[in-house]
């Protein structure tokens, strides 16, 4: 009851952070002087500009196939707000996320970010998970020179013509399938077979796992279907005539549900493995034990060893929280301390693009994990190397992320067992 009684103080604690990026000036000179006035340190033009807060767009699915890290991506952004404006805010503005539901759906994505571009003017656009759903509003973003934080996998959309407004905080679809092939490999397995839906990755993780498998002696194969079906029994009936020893599952929960009972139907006694978009508790709380059981999962793992992952966690009154999750919170925080950084009179995209680096990679900046304390560094002209919850957030020229590590997890009595992190 203690805990519960906590946990509904710091929500409510949020919420009225959350409230007060509606911004009223009088309540935010009041705010920032109980924040230790780094609103003072602002030079007086940039505060004379303070009447409106400046908007960050968040493209999550809260609804549909790809929704069960929705509610805590959602958590997460508003926590990330309510830290930024508790610390005074960006240049003596609030800052304000504005949140849109994707409905796992590219049609509807395109429809939120249209509006977040168009209508809202957000300088940024974070969440962004599913590959499909970031493969359509990319173009979006970077056509309007909106910076685009994605979580999404796929090699194809740091291929596109971005000009450097993408950033992508999760690692690659080369990376998780070369980690699962490898892993797959390490269980002993010779003769692979992936089923998966039609996705901007399907195939690239058949090709990659195929290849790390026929290179180490045995064979791979692999199958597309199509998803949002009853069943998939021609399909697993085709895979199991190839005689695997491990089937990688390439779905998301809905589907990939649909295939464990059609593999535990059809006898198959061999290993399972798939991703955490698919393998993950939300599947093994809405499937019978015995069909989950021993199927293993790898999952892009938070800095769970941080100070930024421990804080974020005790904020949201949790005791773990996903990868993705973390991510969102570290888009809003990465727009807010660029554009500090920055220091420009109109915020925009542009100076997002060409300051984030400066704020998480610099070799020479002071270590910060905490938003308040890289906003008082940046306004005393300090240099800082912003660590979050997910990770060290340095990219490459592309923008992809480097340096990530994966949980290891596997379904045992129903419950999500990690393994390892590596």
């Amino acid at each position: 009851m203690a805990a519960a009684n906590t946990a509904r103080a710091q929500s409510k604690k949020r919420n009225k952070g959350i409230v007060m990026s509606k911004f009223d000036r009088r309540d935010f000179l009041a705010g920032a002087a109980g924040a230790g006035s780094l609103a003072a340190l602002w030079p007086r033009a940039l505060l004379a500009q303070g009447t409106q807060p400046i908007r960050i767009g968040i493209v999550i699915p809260l609804t549909g196939a790809t929704s069960q890290f929705g509610a805590t991506m959602s958590a997460a952004a508003k926590i990330a707000v309510s830290d930024v404006n508790a610390a005074g805010g960006v240049a003596g503005r609030h800052i304000e996320v504005l949140i849109e539901d994707d409905q796992s759906n590219p049609e509807a994505a395109v429809r939120a970010a249209r509006k977040l571009i168009d209508v809202d003017k957000v300088v940024s656009i974070g969440g962004s998970y599913a590959s499909a759903v970031t493969s359509a509003i990319a173009p979006l973003c970077y056509d309007s020179k909106t910076v685009l934080f994605t979580s999404s996998g796929a090699d194809s959309i740091t291929k596109t013509p971005h000009n450097g407004y993408i950033f992508r905080t999760s690692p690659t679809v080369t990376l998780q399938g070369t980690r699962v092939g490898q892993y797959a490999l390490e269980l002993g397995a010779k003769k692979m077979f992936f089923l998966g839906p039609q996705t901007p990755f399907a195939q690239s993780y058949i090709d990659i796992i195929s290849k790390l498998f026929k290179d180490a002696g045995g064979s791979g194969q692999g199958l597309i279907y199509e998803d949002k079906r009853a069943s998939y029994r021609t399909e697993v009936d085709q895979a199991l005539r190839t005689n695997p020893d491990i089937i990688v599952l390439g779905g998301y929960v809905p589907d990939t549900s649909v295939v464990l009972k059609d593999l535990y139907r059809a006898g198959f006694g061999g290993k399972k493995i798939g991703y955490s978009f698919g393998v993950n508790q939300v599947l093994a709380d809405g499937v019978p034990h015995e069909v989950s059981e021993g199927t293993a999962s790898l999952v892009p793992s938070a800095s769970e060893d941080s100070t930024a992952y421990r804080t974020l966690i005790g904020k949201m009154g949790r005791s773990a929280i996903d990868s993705y999750s973390c991510q969102v919170y570290d888009h809003v925080v990465l727009t807010a301390l660029a554009l500090a950084q920055a220091a420009v009179t109109s915020p925009s995209g542009t100076a997002v693009r060409d300051a984030v680096r400066a704020i998480s990679q610099d070799a020479k900046g002071q270590k910060v994990s905490d938003v308040a304390q890289g906003l008082k560094f940046i306004a005393d002209k300090k240099p800082i190397n912003y660590d979050g919850p997910s990770g060290p957030l340095e990219f490459a020229a592309n923008g992809d992320v480097e340096g990530v590590f994966f949980r290891y997890e596997q379904v045992q009595k129903g419950k999500m067992t990690l393994l390892k992190v590596a």
